[in-house]
C-alpha cells in the first residue's frame, strides 16, 4: 500500500515541479505589472513553499541598479523585509509549520553590474520561502504580510498546487489570507 501512495503522489510532485520551475519564464514573457506581484503556493506532503515573483517597483518604487545614498538605503531594506519570512508568510498556526529555507533572488540588487553591461528595464525580484509541517491536514490558509510591508503592492495573483488539486485566487488590499480548503 505504501507504493501505491508514493505513485498516487508522483503525479502531484511533477505537477509542483512544472509549476515553480516553469514559474519564472512566464513571468517573464508574461505582462510586468506594476503593483501586482504573483505567487506559486505548493503544498506537497508535509512541505509548503511559497514563491514570490514581483517587479522591484512594486517593492521598490525604482527598477534600476540603486545609485543614491537614499536609494542604497531602500534597497537594502526591501531586502532586509523579503527576506523575513515571519513577517510576510504566516501559516495556520495549527498546521505546526516552521520555516526551513528562504531564498531570495535579484539580479539588479544583488551585484554590482549587470550582466552583460546593459541593465534591463524591467527588474524582478524572486523569493522562495519553504516550510516544514507537522500537521499538514490541518494547514487550510495562509496570511500573507506583503500589503503591510510593500504599501505599492495592490493585488497578489496566486497559483496554488496542492493535493487536492489546482486553483488560482487573487488577494486585493485588503485581503491578505489565501484559503486553501476548496
Amino acid at each position: 500500500m505504501r507504493r501505491f501512495t508514493s505513485l498516487q503522489q508522483w503525479p502531484c510532485r511533477m505537477v509542483l515541479a512544472s509549476a515553480l520551475a516553469g514559474s519564472s519564464a512566464a513571468l517573464a514573457q508574461g505582462a510586468h505589472v506594476h503593483g501586482l506581484v504573483r505567487l506559486d503556493v505548493a503544498v506537497d506532503v508535509k512541505t509548503l513553499t511559497v514563491k514570490l515573483q514581483a517587479p522591484l517597483d512594486s517593492l521598490l518604487g525604482f527598477e534600476h541598479r540603486p545609485r543614491t545614498p537614499a536609494q542604497k538605503t531602500a534597497a537594502g531594506a526591501v531586502l532586509e523585509r523579503i527576506n523575513d519570512v515571519s513577517a510576510l508568510v504566516r501559516p495556520e498556526a495549527a498546521a505546526m509549520c516552521m520555516a526551513s529555507q528562504t531564498n531570495v533572488e535579484s539580479e539588479t540588487l544583488q551585484s554590482s553590474k549587470p550582466a552583460g553591461g546593459k541593465e534591463a528595464a524591467h527588474a524582478e525580484l524572486e523569493a522562495t520561502y519553504q516550510f516544514t509541517c507537522a500537521q499538514p491536514d490541518k494547514l487550510t490558509f495562509i496570511e500573507f504580510g506583503f500589503f503591510d510591508a510593500f504599501k505599492r503592492i495592490q493585488r497578489i495573483d496566486v497559483q496554488v498546487v496542492g493535493g487536492k488539486g489546482q486553483f488560482k485566487q487573487t488577494l486585493k488590499r485588503p485581503d491578505k489570507t489565501l484559503k486553501l480548503r476548496r
